[in-house]
C-alpha cells in the first residue's frame, strides 16, 4: 500500500479493522473525549458569566473523569485559595457557582502561606496552587505526604470515603496560577468501583484546566475593562456635576430614573411595549448613556451653568446697578442741600424736601423692582419689560459723562422672559448636546454599547421634530432615547438645587409633564407607563425631600390625549 500524505479518521479505522476490539474501543473513547474537549473549549471561550463558567468547568471535569466530586478554587489577592464551587454527587452536595446554596461559612479559604511566611505545602490544594505541580493520589488514606485530616473529618461526619484525588493548577496565558481544580473519587464506568485517576484522564483534565484558566482570565479582563470604563464614565459625570454647585447629582439621578422606567417597560405585557424586552446589555447601554448624556457640558462656561441671576456673569452685576442707584440718591441729596445753602424761604424748603423725598422713594421703588427682575422666574409680563426700558433711560453722570442708568446689555438681560439665561447663553447651554453627540461618536464603544451616542443625544428631541439638535421625530428615535427625554425633564423639574428656579412638587411637575404629553414634547405612551406603574412615586420617595411630595391625580394625566397633528 502506497503512503498517503494525509491520513484521516476513516483511514485509521480501515488500517485497524482487524485490530483487537478492546483497542478499537479505546481509540473510539479517545476520539470522543478529544471531540468533547474541543467542544468544551468553544463553550468556555463563549461564556461571559463567571459563576456559569466555573460551573461548566467543574461539571465537565467530573464528567470526563467520571468522578463523584470536585472542588474549584480561585486564588485571591491575599494569597488564599477561595472555595468557589463544591460538588459531591453521592451526597447531593452542590455549593457555590450558580447553585442556590452558597459555600458554607465554616469552610474557610486555604492559606497558601503559613503565619511565618513558609509555603503551606502540607495541604494538597495549597501545594498545587504554589508549585503548579499536578498531584494524582490513588488513596488519600494511604498518603503520608499531605495532611488529609480535614478530609477524614468530613468523611466521618458525612459517612463518606474520599479515596482518589486529582489536583491540577489552572495557569493563565502568562503562566500565573489563578486557581486549582480538584476532583475526587474517579469511578470505573462499568463496575462503579472507585479507582485512581488514569494517566489519560490526568492529561485531559490538565488540558481542560489550561483552557479554563484562559477563559476565566478573559472573563475577568472583560469585567475589569467594563468596570474601568464605567468608573471612568462616572468620574466624568461627577466632574460635570462638581463643575457647578447647583447641579450636583443631576448626572446620577437621571440614570436612576431612566433605569426605573426601562424596568417598568420590561414588565409591560401588552400595549405598545408588550413586545419589547430589554436585555441586561440593553439596560447597561441605557445606563451608561444616561451617565454620559450631559458630557458636553464639560465645555460649557461655568458662569453660564451657574448663572443664578439675570445680571450675573463672572459676578452679579446687580451690585453695580445698586451702586448707580446710590449715586442717583446722593446726587438728589446734593442738589437739595445746594439749593438750601443758596438761601430759600421756609415754604420753598418744604417744597424741596417733598420733592427730594419723592425722588428717593421713586428711586428706592425702581431699585427694588430691578432687583426682583434680576432673580428670574417662570414668566415676565410685558408691562414689567416696558418699565425696565423706561427706568433705563434715566440719566446718570459717571466719570464726568452723562449716560443711561442701564446699559443695553443690562436691559436685555433684565428683560429675559423665563429663567436667567439670555438667548446667547441659552444657545451655549443647548450646544452641550451637540458637543455630547460629537464626543460620544468619536469614542470606540464596543459592539454592545454602540447605541450610547443615540440614546444620550436624544433627550432634547421631541416627538414631532421641534426639538434639537437634529429635529428628530418619534419614528426616528429608539425607545431608550425617548426614555432619556422623560428622565431628563422630570429630574430637572423636580430638582431643588437649581439657582434659577425653585424645586417643584410632584403635582406641579406632573402638570407640566401633562402639557408636554399633549404637545407631543414627550412620548405619550411612555409617560403613561411612567404614571400607571408609579415610576414618578418611586423616584420621589428615593430622591425628593418630603416637602415636595404631594398627591398626584394619576388618572387625570392618563386621560390626556395628545393634540391632533396638522397635515
Amino acid at each position: 500500500m502506497s503512503k498517503k500524505a494525509y491520513i484521516n479518521r476513516s483511514d485509521v479505522k480501515n488500517y485497524l479493522a482487524s485490530a483487537d476490539p478492546t483497542v478499537l474501543n479505546y481509540i473510539e473513547q479517545c476520539e470522543v473525549q478529544i471531540d468533547k474537549l474541543a467542544e468544551i473549549g468553544f463553550q468556555l471561550s463563549a461564556e461571559r458569566d463567571l459563576p456559569t463558567l466555573l460551573n461548566l468547568i467543574i461539571e465537565e471535569g467530573m464528567r470526563i473523569t467520571n468522578s463523584d466530586g470536585g472542588t474549584l478554587y480561585l486564588r485571591t489577592e491575599d494569597d488564599r485559595l477561595a472555595f468557589e464551587i463544591m460538588k459531591t454527587k453521592s451526597l447531593g452536595t452542590d455549593w457555590g457557582g450558580i447553585s442556590e446554596t452558597a459555600i458554607p461559612e465554616f469552610i474557610y479559604p486555604v492559606k497558601l502561606y503559613m503565619q511565618d511566611g513558609q509555603p503551606n505545602d502540607h495541604m494538597i490544594s495549597a501545594h498545587v496552587g504554589l508549585s503548579g505541580e499536578t498531584l494524582n493520589i490513588p488513596d488519600a488514606y494511604e498518603n503520608e505526604v499531605f495532611d488529609f485530616s480535614g478530609t477524614k473529618a468530613f468523611d466521618s461526619k458525612n459517612n463518606y470515603r474520599s479515596q482518589s484525588f486529582l489536583c491540577i493548577a489552572m495557569k493563565n496565558h502568562e503562566s500565573d496560577i489563578i486557581g486549582v481544580l480538584q476532583l475526587i473519587n474517579a469511578a470505573d464506568p462499568i463496575t462503579g468501583e472507585i479507582v485512581p485517576f488514569s494517566e489519560d484522564m490526568q492529561k485531559l483534565i490538565e488540558s481542560l484546566a489550561g483552557q479554563a484558566a484562559v477563559a476565566i482570565t478573559t472573563v475577568r479582563l472583560i469585567e475589569g475593562l467594563e468596570s474601568l470604563l464605567e468608573s471612568f464614565i462616572q468620574l466624568i459625570a461627577d466632574a460635570i456635576d462638581e463643575k457647578s454647585p447647583y447641579t450636583g447629582g443631576h448626572c446620577s439621578r437621571v440614570p436612576a430614573l431612566a433605569i426605573m422606567l426601562a424596568e417598568k417597560v420590561n414588565q409591560t405585557k401588552e400595549g405598545p411595549f408588550g413586545d419589547i424586552q430589554f436585555s441586561q446589555e440593553d439596560m447597561d447601554e441605557l445606563r451608561i448613556a444616561a451617565w454620559l448624556h450631559d458630557v458636553g457640558k464639560i465645555t460649557t462656561p461655568e458662569y453660564v451653568v451657574d448663572k443664578a441671576t439675570k445680571l450675573e456673569t463672572i459676578y452679579d452685576r446687580v451690585h453695580e446697578l445698586n451702586t448707580r442707584f446710590e449715586v442717583l440718591k446722593r446726587d438728589a441729596e446734593i442738589e437739595y442741600l445746594t439749593a438750601i445753602a443758596n438761601g430759600v424761604t421756609a415754604q420753598q424748603q418744604t417744597k424741596l424736601e417733598a420733592e427730594l423725598q419723592e425722588k428717593l422713594t421713586q428711586l428706592e421703588d425702581d431699585q427694588v423692582f430691578l432687583n426682583e427682575c434680576n432673580t428670574g422666574g417662570e414668566f415676565m409680563a410685558d408691562d414689567k419689560k416696558e418699565r425696565v426700558v423706561e427706568i433705563s433711560r434715566r440719566q446718570i453722570v459717571l466719570n464726568g459723562e452723562k449716560q443711561n442708568l442701564l446699559t443695553d446689555d443690562w436691559v436685555m438681560n433684565l428683560n429675559i422672559s423665563r429663567g436667567t439665561l439670555n438667548n446667547a447663553e441659552r444657545d451655549k447651554i443647548n450646544d452641550h448636546i451637540v458637543v455630547t453627540i460629537d464626543m460620544l461618536e468619536k469614542l470606540p464603544f464596543p459592539k454592545h454599547l454602540k447605541r450610547v451616542p443615540e440614546f444620550a443625544g436624544g433627550h432634547h428631541e421631541t416627538m414631532i421634530g421641534t426639538g434639537y439638535p437634529k429635529g428628530l421625530t418619534k419614528a426616528d428615535m429608539s425607545v431608550q432615547a425617548r426614555i432619556m427625554g422623560i428622565a431628563d425633564i422630570f429630574e430637572a423639574l423636580t430638582a431643588s438645587d437649581r439657582p434659577y428656579k425653585k424645586g417643584k412638587t410632584l403635582s406641579e411637575a406632573m402638570r407640566i409633564m401633562g402639557f408636554f404629553k399633549a404637545d407631543h414634547h414627550i412620548d405619550a405612551d411612555l409617560f403613561d407607563v411612567f404614571l400607571s406603574e408609579g415610576v414618578f412615586q418611586e423616584y420621589a420617595d428615593k430622591f425628593l425631600d418630603a416637602k415636595y411630595i404631594d398627591e398626584v391625580n394619576v388618572q387625570q394625566y392618563l386621560e390626556i390625549q395628545p393634540k391632533p397633528l396638522s397635515n
